[in-house]
């Protein structure tokens, strides 16, 4: 292999532009050679901008132009099939989350790829969050002593490329429930890198957005192996909200927020409006690590910052809570 990355799109929707942030902002060094799309005009409109090929499928493009590596951004009931064919290919893959509809899908997946000798990477942007890597620096420091407690919110607007008129989100029988499974992830993964596993769940849901099958409204509450409970609330909707903590990790001596200017902000007494640490780089520079640590982990062989089982503890999380609602009891994830 050369000393660049030669990948496709595989899926050239909403997400697509995301990861062209990234790649571009990180200067990894990853050439985006072709996209494929069941619309082969979006495949056009997604390769233009890298002198890419355009196909309506993964196997054309496997065949024309000498890829290696596929980052596969597709609803997740359609992802198994394409893996595999990816790693039957002798491609890495990078997977955009969820891994799979259903954790035994995922349990297959993660079999497949231990055997492929490929690079599997499930794309959780969330990891690599700058403020969420300095607050887990500093709680880890005892900048404010022992956590006591946690709160994550999510606030999203419905905006038109993910959530279109027709789009897929809205069937819950293709997305395999709401905001919960599909964005919940990024909000549950930071929780996870300070506070450590959960392991059980309750909580409530709603639809206030009517275009939506699953739910737009989660009201949830985590605890955690350590014993401490966290608060998780995510909603969808086009009404004006004000500004408030994305995260907020309260602790014996003080409380870290994350907010959505992209500041990691330290109250510990000193700063009545409290200490920034690190700079603001905000949600979107997340992409940026993700694909630094994918084409690390193809040309020098270093391990991912988490492997792909990872996420399936974000879906167990999802699935947990949706049980709950049902029960109306805690639920073990």
């Amino acid at each position: 292999m050369s000393d660049r990355v030669r990948m496709a799109y595989v899926g050239c929707g909403a997400i697509s532009g995301m990861h062209t942030y990234g790649i571009e902002s990180s200067g990894a060094p990853i050439d985006v050679v072709a996209c494929v799309d069941t619309d082969l005009e979006r495949a056009m409109a997604a390769a233009e901008p890298f002198g890419a090929s355009a196909h309506t499928s993964m196997t054309d493009a496997i065949g024309a132009d000498g890829i290696d590596a596929v980052d596969i951004m597709v609803p997740h009931r359609l992802t198994e099939a394409l893996v595999n064919e990816a790693f039957d290919a002798g491609l890495h893959v990078l997977l955009e989350k969820p891994m799979a509809p259903t954790l035994e899908a995922c349990e297959r997946i993660l079999q497949r790829a231990s055997s492929s000798g490929s690079v599997f990477m499930v794309a959780e942007n969330a990891q690599y969050w700058p403020e969420v890597v300095t607050a887990k620096r500093l709680v880890e420091a005892g900048a404010i002593g022992e956590i006591v407690t946690a709160r994550a919110s999510f606030l999203i607007p419905p905006l038109e490329s993910f959530y279109g008129e027709g789009a897929w989100r809205f069937d819950s029988a293709v997305a395999t429930g709401g905001i919960c499974v599909d964005t919940g992830s990024h909000w549950i993964r930071p929780l996870r890198m300070l506070l450590g596993e959960v392991e059980s769940v309750v909580g409530v849901t709603g639809r206030p957005f009517d275009a939506m099958a699953g739910e737009s409204l989660v009201r949830g509450l985590l605890r955690f192996e350590s014993g401490v409970v966290a608060a998780i609330e995510g909603l969808l909707t086009a009404a004006p909200l004000g500004p408030e903590p994305l995260f907020r990790f309260t602790g014996s001596a003080g409380e870290i927020h994350i907010d959505a200017a992209g500041r990691c902000l330290v109250f510990d007494g000193t700063e009545r409006r409290g200490r920034q640490e690190g700079p603001a780089a905000g949600y979107l520079s997340s992409y940026s690590g993700e694909f630094d640590d994918f084409a690390a982990a193809i040309l020098s062989g270093r391990p991912p910052a988490a492997g792909p089982e990872q996420s399936v503890k974000e879906l167990e999380v999802a699935f947990a809570l949706y049980r709950s609602v049902e029960s109306g009891r805690w639920e073990h994830t």
